[in-house]
């Protein structure tokens, strides 16, 4: 998959594919039916598919201190348009610049101009351009006027609602995983690299990874029971996400992980936290040995979780 970084870096060689656009946050099923779509217009007419994002998402331009928090990075996203089989992304800054071009300009500049859409797959409520004047109807007249067509891309739904990035935090707010699981169409993970911390956790009695998230905020925080993938490989773990509020820390929201039963050299290897169970809130302690026998505890429920009877748990005890 190729990805294009703004209107500059269009070429000739870009012009002419069937497009979407959105924020496509965390690249749920409702995004994927849309993908759907739009490899069936790209295949009949024989063009590459393209999926038009912006970073920041628009919101987190507008008001940053209210924006939903991302379900997925920019990086993650990308690999998972990719992984759907995506041909091209173009990654538009949303800036000043952006923001004051007109709903005519704008399908000039992108969808004329720079990408040559011969088709477009849109949803009936996009709204875009300055005065938010671009709408479903306004882009249906406008390809009239350049010569492509436009869809109203299809609404996929789960359990009778539609499926949002919106109801998949919800889900995770409420550490509700199945329910995150069908929405996404995969269990809900962060990927990310292990960097060196502080090594508390050794003189805590539990080693852990340190994920990096590069981000400020996360869609869910706590103590839970995760797995760790690593190298293709399954290991149960227990995992803590938050802002440590017993320890010194920066105020930003970080990743730890103590994966059981494993010994080795995690730093700078890639692994994939997979999340199951929520064991407890993220709780700030008095000591650092109250904060040790917490984190004996949350072991110990994981271990009793992973050797009962639930056959779930029990595959992740078995891999």
């Amino acid at each position: 998959m190729q990805l294009v970084r703004g209107l500059h870096n269009l070429s000739p060689q870009h012009r002419g594919c069937v497009a979407t656009i959105g924020n496509f946050d965390g690249v749920h099923r409702g995004h994927q039916a849309v993908l759907a779509r739009l490899f069936e217009r790209a295949a009949e007419l024989n063009l590459p598919s393209c999926v038009v994002i912006f970073e920041p998402q628009p919101r987190e331009f507008f008001a940053p201190a209210t924006a939903p928090v991302r379900l997925s990075r920019l990086a993650d996203k990308v690999d998972l348009l990719a992984s759907a089989g995506v041909d091209r992304v173009l990654c538009l800054a949303f800036n000043q610049r952006l923001r004051e071009l007109s709903a005519d300009a704008f399908v000039r500049a992108v969808l004329v101009d720079g990408l040559g859409v011969a088709h477009l797959e849109v949803g009936d409520d996009f709204r875009f351009g300055c005065d938010r004047s671009g709408d479903f109807a306004f882009l249906q007249q406008a390809g009239r006027s350049y010569g492509f067509t436009v869809e109203e891309a299809a609404t996929a739904e789960f359990a009778g609602s539609r499926i949002s990035s919106t109801r998949v935090r919800e889900a995770l707010q409420v550490a509700d995983f199945v329910e995150a699981e069908n929405l996404l169409g995969r269990p809900f993970a962060i990927d990310g690299r292990v960097m060196h911390g502080q090594k508390l956790g050794r003189e805590l009695g539990a080693p852990t990874a340190n994920v990096q998230l590069k981000r400020h905020r996360v869609p869910l925080s706590g103590v839970f029971l995760v797995s760790v993938v690593l190298d293709g490989v399954v290991h149960p773990g227990v995992a803590n996400i938050g802002v440590r509020p017993s320890v010194k820390t920066d105020g930003f929201a970080h990743l730890e992980v103590h994966l059981l039963d494993f010994s080795g050299d995690l730093y700078d290897r890639r692994v994939s936290v997979v999340f199951h169970h929520k064991l407890r809130e993220e709780q700030r302690f008095a000591s650092l040995e109250a904060l040790k026998s917490a984190i004996a505890a949350d072991i110990d429920a994981a271990r009793a979780l992973l050797a009962g009877p639930n056959e779930f748990f029990k595959s992740l005890r078995d891999d």
